[in-house]
């Protein structure tokens, strides 16, 4: 993966711009007289600033967007994109600033002149969220022009913007990871490759434990160990705790399906489409990016993430059609489908998290269906809940991110589909509803009291094209939601 921008705010020098190389970006709020910051600019420019921001076609812009005027007069800078946004701002109005500015880096040196514009955290966020780039695996064309990664913000206070800046910075290394393991290919991000990587968080002071396919066989996870059985890659589960809080407080949950490639099994998918099946480990993938993010920025949050990790192919010793397994929590399955195996490795996992460590609240994440996509395309995530107040602070916290999200219904009716002919229950329960009936299988195994929300992702997780603040591929929706969440809830 490209390497992360270096951002870095300076205080402003007005009496440099006109001799400023490389790219300059711009704020401005439509309003004149200009920003004294930029007056001098537009002076030595011969005034194509002022004569950019009183054109029509400036007025009519979306807050956010920038209008590039490229080798301008006057000044040695070869470009400079005005941006324009309000004096003060929403914070999607700020991050589609960033994103403008982001598209409009090269490789030239870039300076942004925000001046007093308010929220240049979220500026800089968009900006590098937007940045991101996942090349590990491309060659470098010969000669080709290296890409600016330095980006100077010129402000009135930087030791304010910096330390605003920090618990952004701290999210956007969480959207990275998280980015960063969806992209990566099946034959690297086994399940052991996974679990060092998770390993690695103990750097910045997250606790992490591995359980390996002994232990899970002695605490009873049988339907995960089932969808991992015909795969030479050992199953694990993954322990991530964030101590922040009062001992005395009982964490918060986050679980991830892990399903680092998925063939279908023995109920074996399509060929077409079968290579993105490398992003069905994004519930993990989203999991193990909100832990970083609270680690970095030393969060006042007591936080376990646990992540199943497995890998489901076909093979002479995978589980059949028809197989009955027994979950850690009693309950036997039937299994219909082999390919419905993100919700045989969440459904063990969920349990434990409740034996263990009897959180306060629980949120699981999964690439789980095809359904939800069917019902809500790209653009939403599929929320289902058992609580009313955690669904509604969710949601909050997804618009407040710019995280797409849609409330979904469980009811008992939907159950009747889950009925096996052998078992307590069967693993799917037919086209209709599908990702309803998933999450009634997961509401299963949840304990009465529990407030927990399952979050369906497969629509966002991984998009063919460009989003606001993300280049096509892995997104890393949900890093920021989650966080926001926790600040919300859990932080005081």
């Amino acid at each position: 993966m490209t390497a992360p921008l270096q951002t870095t705010f300076v205080t402003t020098a007005p009496d440099n711009y006109a001799t400023l190389a490389g790219r300059l970006a711009v704020i401005v709020d439509g309003a004149t007289p200009l920003d004294p910051l930029i007056r001098k600019l537009n002076r030595a420019m011969g005034g194509a600033i002022l004569r950019l921001v009183e054109s029509p076609e400036f007025g009519r812009a979306k807050a956010g967007s920038g209008h590039a005027l490229a080798f301008p007069a006057g000044v040695a800078a070869e470009a400079v994109l005005v941006v324009k946004l309000p004096r003060k701002p929403t914070p999607s109005d700020a991050r589609r600033a960033g994103a403008a500015i982001a598209q409009f880096n090269a490789t030239a040196p870039l300076t942004v002149v925000a001046g007093r514009q308010a929220r240049v955290a979220e500026i800089a966020l968009g900006l590098a969220l937007k940045a991101y780039a996942f090349d590990a695996y491309r060659k470098a064309e010969p000669d080709a022009p290296v890409p600016n990664r330095a980006v100077r913000f010129e402000v009135r206070d930087p030791d304010a913007a910096t330390a605003d800046y920090a618990p952004f910075a701290a999210q956007a290394e969480g959207v990275f990871l998280t980015r960063d393991l969806v992209s990566e290919p099946a034959n690297v991000l086994t399940t052991s490759e996974f679990a060092a990587r998770l390993e690695a968080l103990r750097e910045i002071g997250v606790e992490v434990e591995v359980l390996d396919e002994p232990e899970l066989e002695r605490l009873g996870m049988r339907t995960l160990l089932a969808v991992g059985q015909g795969s030479a890659s050992p199953s694990k589960v993954v322990v991530l705790q964030w101590k922040g809080g009062d001992a005395a407080t009982a964490p918060f949950a986050l679980v991830g399906k892990g399903v680092v490639f998925d063939t279908g099994g023995i109920s074996i998918k399509p060929a077409a489409g079968m290579e993105e099946m490398t992003m069905d480990m994004g519930g993990a993938g989203v999991v193990a990016g909100v832990m970083k993010t609270l680690a970095l920025r030393k969060a006042p949050a007591n936080v376990v993430g646990l992540v199943g990790l497995v890998e489901n192919m076909p093979s002479g010793t995978a589980t059949r059609p028809g197989d009955v397994v027994r979950s850690m929590k009693g309950d036997t399955v039937e299994i219909i489908n082999t390919d419905a195996e993100g919700r045989l490795v969440l459904a063990d996992v969920l349990w434990y998290a409740q034996e263990r460590f009897k959180p306060t609240g629980i949120v699981d994440l999964a690439t789980l269906t095809g359904a939800i996509i069917i019902a809500l395309g790209h653009e939403m995530a599929g929320v289902f809940a058992n609580d009313d107040t955690l669904a509604d602070a969710f949601l909050a916290a997804a618009r407040a991110e710019d995280e797409g999200a849609w409330r979904m219904p469980l009811g008992p009716a939907y159950d009747k589909a889950l009925k096996s002919r052998i078992a307590d229950m069967a693993n799917v329960g037919g086209r209709p509803a599908g990702s309803i009936t998933a999450a009634q299988f997961l509401q299963r195994f949840i304990a009465d009291g529990t407030p927990w929300i399952h979050l369906d992702i497969a629509g966002v997780a991984y998009v063919s094209k460009d989003t606001e603040t993300a280049p096509k591929g892995a997104t890393g929706w949900g890093v920021r939601a989650l966080d926001r969440l926790i600040r919300d809830r859990c932080e005081g």
